[in-house]
């Protein structure tokens, strides 16, 4: 489907209206007037974009500041900030390949930070053999806070499981779920303390909850330090700072938008009966529906989801997304269609 505006919790699609549940506008920061302006004052100061190198003899101080507060909102050493969660990754991944060869990874972990020689975490619903004997070496593992088509975080208690002889660094994707889950919506990345770990790194985009475009790499000052001495980096331009500059004056909108937001899940838990045929987690704003026919039943009755195929999911997804956007009768119609 074609459609000519931002799909926000109402589209047209041939002049007809539908209500939609899809997209990843989890705090529908991409809609919000006041936000907007924020972005709109962003503009005048650092103007449209600057396609410049981050290693320039000319720097911004919006980087600086961004990265600060990153580092303080996600409990990190440092941060750095890139054009996009994808480059984030990819960044990540290509550095740590050059030192480290083993590289495993949780179930349908994202591509932006799956390695092309990466092993299964998990073999017949069992830690890798690999991970348990007694070689003493480093690996890599890479996993998604929560995974795009699920309702429930990660759990990494895999870690208790694997042998103290390996040297783990392990790379999270928080894209769903910075701004989200957590307290005041800070992920995962600050809860994970394994003593099994050597080192953690946090990837996002900045595209989904936050509503701006950009990515963030979160770890200690060397890992920081050294990929932005990397070539990638140098030559590529950074993140949007008019959008950088937004997100630091939007605190209480993102507050204020994350309230609506569990709100409208609180409603929806009380309205939504449980079915085998879908997932719902009433601290995460999706709906996973396994049914083949609840998206063409929804679409009969104008309303639109996500359905797609995913590139790591073997069947076509259905995500029903909630956002802070959707009101108490997009609700209503939306549950007593599943029920």
């Amino acid at each position: 489907m074609i459609v000519n505006e931002f799909p926000n919790r109402k589209i047209s699609v041939n002049n007809e209206p539908y209500l939609y549940f899809g997209g990843t506008s989890y705090l529908g920061m991409a809609s919000n007037t006041e936000f907007q302006k924020n972005i709109f004052e962003g503009l005048k100061k650092w103007g449209t974009f600057y396609g410049s190198s981050r290693n320039a003899n000319i720097k911004l101080a919006i980087y600086e500041e961004a990265e600060n507060y990153f580092s303080n909102f996600l409990g990190s050493e440092d941060s750095l900030t890139t054009s996009s969660g994808t480059l984030a990754g990819k960044m990540v991944i290509d550095y740590l390949s050059r030192t480290t060869k083993k590289f495993f990874h949780y179930p349908k972990t994202h591509p932006a930070v799956l390695h092309p020689n990466s092993l299964s975490l998990f073999l017949n619903g069992k830690i890798n053999p690999l991970l348990q004997n007694d070689i003493s070496e480093e690996i890599i593992i890479t996993a998604d806070a929560i995974l795009a088509l699920e309702t429930q975080p990660t759990s990494f208690d895999f870690l208790d499981a694997i042998s103290p002889q390996k040297k783990i660094t392990l790379v999270i994707d928080e894209s769903h779920s910075l701004g989200v889950i957590g307290k005041h919506g800070k992920g995962v990345f600050s809860s994970i303390n394994s003593n099994k770990l050597n080192r953690k790194i946090l990837i996002s985009s900045l595209g989904k909850a936050f509503g701006i475009s950009g990515g963030i790499i979160a770890s200690d000052k060397n890992l920081i330090k050294e990929i932005s001495a990397e070539p990638i980096f140098i030559s590529s331009s950074g993140a949007n700072p008019a959008y950088l500059d937004a997100f630091l004056k939007s605190d209480n909108l993102y507050k204020n938008q994350r309230r609506k937001l569990f709100n409208n899940l609180d409603f929806l838990e009380d309205i939504l009966k449980p079915n085998n045929n879908f997932q719902f987690n009433k601290k995460y704003p999706v709906i996973y529906s396994t049914s083949e026919v609840l998206h063409k039943k929804l679409l009969q009755n104008n309303i639109i989801i996500a359905r797609f195929k995913y590139p790591t999911y073997e069947s076509y997804m259905n995500r029903i997304v909630i956002t802070a956007n959707h009101t108490k009768n997009d609700l209503k119609k939306l549950s007593n269609l599943i029920n």
